[in-house]
């Protein structure tokens, strides 16, 4: 079962301003008291690492598309 951010971090505000990669589109479902639209998209965590977040080298536009 994956958890969430706020258990895996120490600080999950560390991300706060920064890019990252999520998944949107997903039925909406309430986490941990919250509504979730989305997650974000991060590596390692099925390797049993910390996970880190997929993030852009350079910036990108707000809402630009993988692939």
């Amino acid at each position: 079962m994956r958890i969430g951010i706020k258990q895996e971090r120490e600080n999950p505000f560390e991300f706060k301003g920064k890019q990252a990669l999520f998944v949107l589109n997903l039925p909406e479902q309430k986490m941990a008291g919250e509504v979730s639209q989305g997650m974000l998209f991060d590596i390692g965590y099925a390797d049993k690492l910390t996970p880190c977040l997929a993030m852009p080298e350079t910036p990108m536009p707000n809402g630009s598309r993988a692939g």
